[in-house]
């Protein structure tokens, strides 16, 4: 008998876990580490639900499904593609899209925000329109539409290579008929105002996008490089924005660790900073009030 034929899952995961951390790759697509992502491999290769490793850890697993993840973790390792590229799928806040190369593996915070509902206070009966700019997968316009049953939902993105992948996921959820996808470059192709502007939009600056590891780079470069200081699509997004906002309205902006390139290039801008887990400089909001006043 060979020693895989009393293999487990959890033994699996370990071995797995093993190879990635000895093999240097990097995480922050869907998992912040090896253990994570070894579970995640295992689990999607052996078809076991994702969020159930504790309940199959002492499961066997036959020599051939073993050979199978093995086969998986080494692609991942010889790819250095993200995880979410190889198993065609990404969950965020607990709700699964589907994603490939076409688009931005979907991470934002912004997710959080409108799972916690922390920016409902800004809120309220006028909120009727909301826009999801830079929609990529569509993950975040899919995730507004099920926290507010009651609005109409614009995804846009300049990629019609997202935006496919987009309507995968818009059609997935069976929100055809309240979320509408819009190639956009930046504002320019949208129409009417809007009461809830969402935007995760390109921010790494370029000292940042060439020390990026190769897992970043096999994602569309276009949904990450934000020029010299990471602010050029933001710059253009602040200026057009009031004129598509309603009185009420207010932007939700994810700069990432850009927050001192963006006061930099807004010093007088009152901005709003919203709590993730990743801290309190990852998100801001904005009124169009202050948008206007902004000199």
């Amino acid at each position: 008998m060979s020693e895989d034929t009393a293999l487990t899952v959890m033994a699996l995961v370990h071995e797995a876990e093993q190879r990635l951390a000895q093999s240097g790759v990097a995480f922050g697509h869907g998992t912040t580490n090896a253990f994570d992502e070894a579970a995640w491999l295992v689990l999607w290769r052996l078809r076991l639900p994702l969020d159930q490793l504790d309940e199959n850890a002492d499961r066997a697993v036959a020599p051939g499904a073993a050979a199978q993840v093995r086969a998986l973790v080494e692609e991942r390792i010889a790819t250095r593609k993200p995880a979410a590229y190889l198993t065609k799928e990404a969950w965020l806040q607990g709700v699964d899209f589907y994603v490939d190369e076409r688009a931005i593996v979907p991470r934002s915070f912004i997710a959080e925000l409108l799972a916690d509902a922390s920016i409902d206070n800004w809120l309220g009966e006028h909120t009727q329109r909301v826009l999801d700019l830079c929609t990529g997968n569509g993950s975040l316009a899919v995730l507004a539409a099920m926290a507010w049953p009651e609005v109409q939902v614009d995804a846009a993105d300049i990629s019609p290579e997202a935006l496919e992948v987009a309507a995968i996921n818009v059609a997935r959820h069976q929100l055809d008929a309240r979320v509408r996808l819009l190639q956009s470059d930046g504002l320019a192709g949208v129409d009417g105002v809007y009461d809830l502007i969402l935007c995760n939009p390109p921010y790494v600056n370029a000292a940042s996008m060439a020390a990026l590891p190769q897992e970043y780079r096999a994602e569309p470069e276009l949904a990450l490089a934000g020029g010299s200081d990471g602010m050029d699509f933001v710059r253009q997004l602040l200026a057009d924005a009031p004129a598509r906002m309603s009185p009420q309205a207010v932007l939700v902006l994810e700069i990432g660790n850009e927050r001192p390139f963006f006061e930099a290039a807004f010093p007088h801008l009152e901005a709003v900073w919203l709590s993730t887990s990743a801290g309190d400089d990852q998100v801001l909001l904005l009124t169009r009030d202050a948008l206007v006043a902004h000199p």
